[in-house]
């Protein structure tokens, strides 16, 4: 069970509905960087906000864990009562059924919802619980509250859903192998949902993986390239730091690396050619004041990627992290199951002219 914590903090006197709203849309925001439907609520208490929660649906395998209830959850912890007397719930997506009936059973004195849901809403769309006659309690509902940046926010979420969809089933060229989705299931804090591309020019059909999280509007973008015997796993640990600060992360793993395609042969790979790739992702995601991090051994490729588009790129940082722990060691192993997928490994071994010092096997 996820339950938020519960948070202490006084909130000025004269606090919008839009406010706290504001603050169920953090919550939801949070939701989406861990791959859930973003939806987020909060609840309040005498104008004090008591408790957070968000979707957790998939992170828990628990089909009650929406958002709503993982802040009546956290609510109940924090007034040590399931009874809710006196509290007003706001949550970005009009409740279903299930969470409404926790709602009247907690006895909110107040519901307020952002974006109308025309499938499952229970406050109104497709039935309305609030106004049934029979209950013995009945909750104040206002609906509508920054109906359109909750709802921009979820279609923004489902549209990169479908593409993801769509170019995560783009055909495999003969010449590459890709490695089994199931390598990657529970993987060790490594929670973010796969984007793929496969139109760009030089991919010729190859699909390149790669993780875009944050906030599109942030002043920095942070592009993390891993090392040369890695993938994108190797900055699970520092993606959440800059996340936290407020930046927006991109990690992708180069062509034959982590979960994007693996060619067979070895010559395909060129210092020119990985540095037209990344280039071009660059442009497609237009990426701009950039901080650009890489290890020592993917510097090379780095410097080549800032002559390439300098007035994108605001600082190189060089950043080489620490050696994996025995219990991450099979995550950094799981994109190369044989020999077969670790083509790349021996060819970047050959273009640095040095031997591999890896995490995963090159052999």
């Amino acid at each position: 069970m996820v339950v938020s914590p519960a948070y202490k903090i006084t909130l000025p006197p004269t606090m919008t509905d839009d406010q706290a709203m504001q603050l169920a849309l953090t919550q939801a925001g949070l939701a989406a960087l861990a791959g859930e439907v973003p939806v987020g609520a909060v609840v309040l208490k005498d104008g004090v906000l008591i408790a957070s929660g968000r979707n957790a649906s998939i992170e828990t395998q628990d089909p009650s864990a929406h958002a709503e209830i993982v802040a009546l959850r956290a609510a109940a912890l924090a007034l040590g009562n399931y009874r809710l007397d006196g509290c007003e719930l706001f949550v970005t997506l009009e409740p279903c059924a299930m969470c409404v009936g926790a709602m009247l059973h907690a006895r909110l004195q107040r519901v307020v919802y952002g974006a109308p849901d025309p499938k499952t809403g229970a406050a109104g769309s497709v039935l309305d619980l609030f106004a049934n006659p029979q209950l013995n309690h009945h909750t104040e509902v206002q609906g509508g509250v920054l109906a359109d940046a909750c709802a921009e926010l979820l279609q923004r979420f489902f549209q990169q859903k479908r593409a993801q969809s769509q170019t995560g089933c783009s055909p495999l060229r003969e010449d590459a192998l890709r490695t089994p989705e199931a390598r990657f299931c529970g993987l060790p804090d490594y929670p973010w949902a796969a984007r793929y591309v496969s139109d760009l020019p030089a991919l010729a059909g190859l699909r390149l993986h790669y993780l875009d999280l944050g906030p599109q509007e942030a002043p920095l973008t942070y592009l993390c390239l891993h090392g040369r015997t890695s993938w994108s796993y190797q900055y699970h640990k520092k993606i959440p730091v800059f996340l936290a600060a407020g930046h927006r992360v991109v990690a992708p793993d180069l062509i034959g690396f982590g979960k994007s395609d693996k060619p067979k042969r070895e010559s395909i790979h060129t210092l020119k050619w990985h540095q037209q790739l990344l280039t071009g992702l660059v442009e497609q995601l237009d990426l701009n004041n950039v901080v650009l991090v890489v290890q020592s051994s993917s510097q090379w490729l780095g410097q080549a990627l800032m002559r390439s588009a300098p007035e994108r790129f605001a600082e190189l940082l060089i950043m080489d992290l620490e050696s994996p722990a025995d219990s991450e060691q099979a995550a950094y192993e799981a994109p190369f199951p044989d020999r077969g997928h670790r083509a790349a490994l021996r060819a970047f071994a050959s273009l640095l002219g040095a031997a591999p010092q890896s995490k995963a096997k090159i052999s």
